[in-house]
């Protein structure tokens, strides 16, 4: 998709991402860097593409919290240990703290998809969820981009590079058909045990 679209791409895999998706920016953002490596993108247009495909995504996870989050997690919270004593204090984090919270959530892997919908909840200020949102979300996908860039330069800079990844490439299908291997083995084994 990001070499076909381009910067638009890149938006809407970081919008996805944002979204609770399965999409990893940490393979998103990369890759983007890794063209740009090679003249297909600017660096600094990736990384801005990224955080504006954050800001989309989280945006829609702020407003779902804003409406009916405090409903939702009001009914359904306690099975996920999130009763209204700890929703509490998580509204009061988010009122005195959301800045910090937020920023700092998109900058740590794992985390940034988790932050929008309870700052919705909160109802944290719009114009703050989305400065800091897009200024952390910024700072990520930089970063990742760069990693990618640098890789791409040391990939045609470095024949050494290239034959390390082969090792690589052989390791990871040797742990995949491992892993198919013990699979397979604990179904057969299965049955024999119950005969």
């Amino acid at each position: 998709m990001i070499a076909w679209l381009g910067y638009p791409g890149i938006v809407i895999l970081m919008a996805l991402e944002s979204l609770c998706l399965p999409v990893p920016s940490e393979l998103v953002m990369p890759f983007a860097g890794y063209l740009a490596s090679h003249g297909r993108f600017s660096l600094a247009l990736a990384a801005l593409a990224g955080a504006i495909g954050c800001n989309i995504g989280s945006t829609v996870l702020y407003f779902l919290g804003a409406t009916g989050g405090r409903r939702l997690v009001e009914k359904w919270g306690r099975y996920v240990f999130l009763g209204e004593r700890r929703l509490q204090r998580v509204e009061q984090a988010f009122h005195r703290y959301g800045e910090a919270i937020v920023f700092t959530a998109r900058v740590l892997p794992f985390t940034p998809v988790i932050v929008s919908f309870p700052a919705g909840v909160a109802r944290m200020r719009m114009w703050k969820f989305q400065t800091y949102t897009f200024a952390g979300s910024f700072l990520w996908c930089g970063t990742l981009a760069f990693l990618g860039y640098e890789f791409g330069r040391t990939w045609e800079q470095q024949p050494w590079v290239q034959s390390a990844m082969h090792f690589v490439d052989i390791a990871v299908l040797a742990l995949v058909a491992f892993g198919i291997g013990w699979l397979v083995w604990q179904r057969m084994k299965r049955p024999a045990e119950q005969a």
